[in-house]
């Protein structure tokens, strides 16, 4: 192989093989532009009329041309010329000021489209069930806020400004063609259809590239979305092949590379066709004229004009043949940003959902409202119901297509008002789904989750939010200061609040001793902190939250033995008169629940306190004697002393 070359650069060029996304854009795709165009009627109307004027002036210019030859220079009037000449010099500065209002209000009604295509796709995004998240790829949403987004801007303003603009001015120039010499125009249009069969043909390409151009670049930036966190990055250090990982990303980038280069080549190859056409009509023009001229049939003014006129007649014309081609890839764009916008979220709040009234104060007094499954079967959705196949980096398979298999089946329990129910069983139980149900992250198949008695698909999902509140075994913080990540629970807080907080969490000694204290930045994803830091952390905004129902997800796994109790202890008055359901898999931190749900393979096996359980002899009997032979040790008393009676220890 010659040194430096790259053997896929053979493929680029008028074809690259592969990657042609077949898909074509959908029918009424510009009808849905409509509406968000008339959001700036007023702006729109205005970069009209600027239109209107640059386009009588660009015309008026050529035959002021002719004047000026003719009746000035030909007849020798100087004071035509000078008078002629200072008109024209008028009228371009009349042209200036109506483009340049043209650009500032077309500029505004771009950036105002994209404000407005961002901020419903950014909410229509976030309203998405979690299962969208797991199978998406952040690189290919984010592609699709910013990248695509922009190309519909463009398809935007390029057909309501360009393309008015041609139009015009190639009625305004055909007009003054003809009264100037019809025979001499209907020469010239002979060659127009010409300008149309390659800009057809070019553009129907150059679409299928652009859509996949978009997915490839997308997929390029969810490499590097998943590289570049702290976790991507991590697992490359202790995991990864730099050398297989630069080649993937290569192989990746070249692709890209390929696509946008093969676009280069369609777009030059119609410059040079319409350039090579423009020209053999120039010289036809040229040709017909000067014999029209010698024959005495014209004047000399009238050949200028005619020649002017043609520059301005195939300059819209060309621009109507690239228009062709980047209207239908500009097209792409908003048919990807609107193939988001329709795929209509699974969790959607009912029109007549009612608001559920907070039960708890702020300091724990009131009733909490209890939780209870009724005959609750769940499975989760197919890919089809939430998902994009062009947001997932692989095919979809045949197994992902329809419904999956039952992961809970007739779940029923009930969890009292104010008191602490443990859910314990082998991993990949169900014990997670169970939780995900209570703050509707998912809704059941079959079967109600009901709080207060009142089903969580009839209310409102702010008041839903509002009541329940969740940490998991895995904290997430923003790469934020430590003062946004917990305002997030409650932006109203005060500084009083949050220190509270804060020390019930056990964390406000060590944020006391940073240099920037309640500002210090965590880092992405809170890496700065160690997992116990942030995990109280994620407690501390439990607390400042303050719901009336809890679900702790092995919300202690990360601290040590002597945080966990301290941890356990401040929660005990914290959760004092509310609604709590734990996962635990250390059965030590719920021997004194007032209920334990033991959860196998999606069913509710065994229930009962501690001591009945173990007395049973079954599945968590089971467990509690593997767990502590394992640990070599019988459970401390100390260990359980704050659980029961909804002053539990919590894991």
């Amino acid at each position: 192989m010659t040194p430096g070359h790259d053997p896929t650069m053979g493929t680029i060029g008028l074809r690259v093989e592969g990657l042609v996304d077949p898909q074509r854009v959908k029918p009424g795709t510009f009808k849905r532009i409509i509406p968000y165009a008339m959001r700036y009627r007023r702006a729109l109307a205005i970069v009209m009329l600027a239109t209107i004027v640059d386009s009588v002036i660009t015309v008026s210019i050529p035959l002021m041309l002719k004047m000026i030859v003719d009746d000035g220079i030909v007849a020798g009037k100087a004071s035509v010329v000078f008078g002629l000449a200072g008109l024209v010099a008028g009228l371009a500065l009349l042209n200036v000021v109506a483009i340049y209002i043209q650009a500032w209000f077309s500029g505004r009604v771009g950036q105002g489209l994209i404000f407005d295509l961002r901020t419903k796709v950014f909410a229509h995004i976030q309203r998405q069930p979690v299962a969208f998240f797991t199978r998406t790829q952040t690189g290919s949403l984010v592609s699709r806020i910013n990248t695509d987004i922009v190309g519909a801007e463009q398809a935007l303003t390029t057909l309501l400004s360009q393309s008015l603009s041609t139009m015009l001015t190639l009625i305004l120039v055909l007009g003054a063609m003809f009264y100037l010499s019809w025979p001499i125009t209907l020469a010239a249009l002979v060659m127009i259809p010409l300008f149309f069969i390659p800009g057809k043909i070019i553009a129907q390409r150059m679409e299928r590239l652009a859509r996949s151009g978009m997915q490839k670049d997308a997929e390029l930036g969810s490499m590097m979305t998943e590289r570049f966190n702290v976790s991507g990055a991590m697992l490359v250090k202790l995991y990864g092949r730099p050398e297989e990982e630069s080649a993937e990303f290569s192989k990746k980038a070249r692709l890209v590379r390929d696509i946008a280069i093969s676009m280069d080549v369609h777009a030059r190859l119609l410059f040079i066709l319409v350039t090579l056409l423009t020209t053999v009509t120039t010289a036809l023009v040229y040709g017909f004229g000067g014999w029209f001229v010698i024959d005495g049939q014209i004047q000399i003014g009238t050949l200028v004009a005619m020649v002017a006129l043609l520059m301005m007649l195939y300059s819209p014309i060309n621009q109507l043949t690239n228009i062709q081609s980047d209207v239908m890839t500009a097209l792409v764009s908003f048919d990807r940003v609107f193939e988001v916008l329709d795929l209509q979220p699974l969790i959607t709040e009912r029109p007549e959902a009612r608001v559920l009234p907070a039960r708890v104060s702020e300091h724990g007094n009131g009733v909490a409202p209890h939780v209870e499954f009724d005959n609750v079967a769940f499975r989760y959705p197919s890919a089809e119901e939430v998902s994009l196949p062009s947001l997932e980096l692989l095919p979809l398979r045949k197994s992902e297509h329809g419904p999956g298999a039952l992961v809970l089946n007739d779940v029923s329990f009930h969890a009292p008002a104010g008191r602490l129910t443990a859910l314990v069983g082998p991993s990949g139980a169900g014990k997670t789904t169970i939780t995900q149900l209570v703050p509707r992250l998912y809704d059941a198949t079959s079967g109600s989750v009901r709080i207060g008695g009142h089903d969580v698909r009839d209310l409102t999902l702010d008041s839903l939010g509002d009541t329940v509140g969740v940490v998991t075994q895995d904290a997430h913080l923003f790469h934020d200061t430590i003062r946004t990540n917990l305002l997030y629970a409650r932006p109203d807080a005060t500084e009083p609040d949050i220190v509270e907080a804060c020390e019930a969490a056990l964390i406000w000694p060590t944020i006391s001793q940073l240099p920037d204290g309640l500002d210090t930045v965590v880092g992405d994803r809170g890496y700065r902190l160690s997992g116990g830091e942030k995990q109280r952390l994620a407690i501390a905004r439990l607390l400042l939250k303050s719901p009336p129902i809890v679900v702790l997800d092995e919300a202690t796994a990360h601290l040590d033995s002597e945080s966990e109790l301290a941890i356990q202890r401040a929660l005990k008055a914290a959760l004092t008169g509310r609604t709590s359901l734990v996962i635990a898999h250390r059965l030590s931190t719920i021997l004194d629940a007032d209920q334990i749900l033991v959860i196998d393979e999606g069913r509710i096996q065994e229930r009962g306190t501690h001591d009945q359980l173990l007395a049973g002899g079954g599945l968590y009997a089971e467990l509690y004697r593997t767990q502590f032979a394992h640990q070599g040790r019988s459970p401390q008393p100390a260990e359980s002393t704050a659980a029961g009676n909804g002053n539990r220890a919590l894991d």
